[in-house]
């Protein structure tokens, strides 16, 4: 009754209202921990709008609290408006350095919601070297490398127990330093995935100097992502990759740090583990942020699962349904790059199935290609957007035989994506993979050596992956394999080679893969005069398509067929009838 009638005059006196205000902020606080954040906004914003105008004068730290909380829940309802205000005033207001840290911490995830990478970036950077932590404006593969030995040492004896019977970190300072490098190393993958090493090093020395937080964590899992990418010694990935996992599943807090880390372990999981468990698991990660009301990671682990879906499980028409359903809640929630990366996933997804006409989007939504997601991502310098988009470009291109544009994206992309200059992501692998075969196909047609050397360099790098995974990566490797062998003419060694690439996919479930497979081998025996072989084997690549959903490729497929049908007919001997 009080909240309904607060802006009367005269109703309640300045005393009462800073007691209604309190009460507001209680109020509050019980409904965000019930989950019911639109309750709790309505709380704060009453106790707001009942303080005086002094009142970061006389009532100082009622003002900061009731303006963070207002910030935190509006931030999960997607109320990106109230949240910027609410910022501005309270780093105006903030008397300290230490008071603002909740604010600029929100800051930054305000800025990465809304692609301004760099500038979230540049604060955060500006806020750990006030708490006396230095990183340099430029990372070369050489100083990551470096680094990376340093901490290898450190931790070859690391053991989950070593990591319990640390201290417990008790320097705010320190504290504070390791919760923004969280943030920034999350925030690196977006735009600088070369700081992510250098900031996971710092994570763990001032864990192993200062003692254990929950950042700690943070710090092992993001060194194991970079001891797979940036070093040989993936017997320690998965060994500090195994102690992070358990560190998360023991913690009292473990829905929260499973929803900040899900992406993160996923993406090393599936040099490890088969890539159909990461798809449980990123819904587990979902779920996770969904009961601790973190609106950010449960849309970001929502996408991480479509993403999971469409490498590893033979259903399209089922991940475009669980796109259809989540890319509304993105949108509602304004989470602008997590939109747009799930919007590339839809459009090959779609193209793939051939439904564009049924497919049932939210009309809200504004559509994007992925030709124009790549604009977007190069304008507003989001690198894991521009690997989203020009992935799924090269992907659709090598699927339907267009091999010349995977080259001229394939150039694009390692420049742009900081491949050229030593940056590594987990999203390598496919990129190998489908220039690779793309490059091998190129050097077969032209006889340019440019080509042949692009398809042995993709053919070690999947030999190193294959090190790692024989689930997910042995039957990409033979189908490269099976291409370079075919270019060198060793025909029995080809044919070996595509045979167990099929028989690898089949086994392992990758449908998509099983129909390359049969398509690229029918298409080996055709042009080595093997007709019927080859037709076979191309009826049985439309059988595994249609199998994954890929109904537009299935029919590409049939057209093929038909082609090759006409110029077997149009070359047969003509019969006449000479009687």
């Amino acid at each position: 009754q009080i909240n309904k009638c607060k802006n009367a005059d005269g109703v309640l006196n300045p005393v009462e209202q800073v007691l209604f205000a309190r009460l507001n902020l209680a109020a509050g606080k019980h409904a965000t921990a019930a989950s019911s954040y639109e309750q709790a906004y309505g709380y704060f914003e009453a106790g707001i709008s009942l303080l005086n105008d002094n009142a970061w004068v006389k009532q100082y730290s009622l003002c900061l609290e009731l303006y963070e909380m207002s910030v935190a829940v509006s931030f999960m309802n997607g109320k990106l408006e109230t949240v910027s205000s609410r910022l501005d005033i309270i780093l105006s207001q903030a008397r300290t350095f230490e008071d603002a840290m909740n604010s600029w911490a929100f800051r930054a995830k305000l800025l990465a919601s809304q692609e301004q990478h760099a500038l979230a970036k540049k604060e955060l950077l500006e806020i750990l070297s006030k708490l006396g932590e230095e990183f340099p404006n430029d990372y070369s593969l050489a100083h990551v490398s470096s680094q990376i030995c340093t901490i290898q040492s450190l931790l070859k004896e690391t053991t989950k127990e070593t990591i319990i019977n640390l201290p417990t970190m008790t320097d705010i300072r320190k504290l504070n330093a390791m919760r923004f490098m969280g943030l920034l190393i999350t925030l690196s993958t977006y735009s600088t995935p070369m700081l992510t090493p250098l900031l996971a090093s710092r994570m763990i020395t001032l864990s192993l100097d200062y003692g254990f937080c929950q950042d700690t964590i943070s710090g092992l899992a993001f060194m194991s992502h970079a001891l797979v990418h940036y070093s040989t010694d993936f017997q320690l990935a998965t060994q500090i990759g195994r102690i992070a996992e358990s560190l998360i599943n023991d913690n009292q807090n473990q829905h929260s740090l499973r929803a900040r880390l899900t992406q993160l372990m996923c993406t090393i999981k599936i040099f490890f583990e088969p890539g159909q468990a990461c798809v449980e698991f990123c819904l587990n990660g979902y779920n996770s942020a969904k009961i601790v009301g973190d609106v950010d990671n449960a849309m970001l682990c929502g996408m991480i699962y479509c993403i999971s879906y469409f490498v590893s499980m033979p259903d399209l028409e089922c991940l475009q349904r669980s796109l259809v359903t989540l890319m509304p809640q993105i949108s509602r929630n304004k989470r602008i790059s997590i939109l747009r990366s799930a919007m590339s996933y839809f459009n090959t997804a779609t193209f793939l199935i051939g439904n564009e006409k049924n497919c049932s989007i939210d009309a809200n939504i504004e559509m994007k290609t992925n030709i124009e997601l790549s604009e977007i991502a190069e304008q507003t310098q989001n690198t894991l957007l521009l690997v989203h988009s020009m992935t799924n470009q090269i992907w659709v291109h090598c699927f339907f035989r267009e091999y010349v544009h995977v080259s001229n994206l394939a150039e694009k992309y390692r420049i742009c994506t900081g491949m050229s200059t030593g940056t590594k992501r987990g999203f390598d692998v496919f990129f190998w993979f489908h220039v690779g075969l793309s490059a091998l196909c190129l050097a077969r047609d032209t006889k340019q050596e440019k080509w042949r050397e692009i398809g042995e360099e993709s053919v070690k790098v999947l030999a190193q992956y294959l090190e790692l995974s024989v689930w997910n990566f042995e039957n990409k490797h033979m189908l490269l394999q099976a291409e370079l062998q075919y270019l060198k003419k060793r025909h029995a060694l080809a044919i070996l080679s595509y045979q167990a690439a099929i028989e690898s996919a089949r086994e392992h479930k990758f449908y998509h893969e099983e129909g390359l497979g049969h398509e690229l081998y029918g298409i080996y025996l055709i042009e080595n005069e093997k007709i019927e072989n080859g037709l076979s084997q191309l009826q049985l690549a439309i059988e595994s398509y249609k199998k994954w959903g890929a109904i537009r490729k299935a029919d590409d497929v049939k057209d093929f067929i038909e082609l090759i049908d006409q110029q077997v007919n149009f070359w047969k001997p003509k019969e006449y009838d000479v009687s």
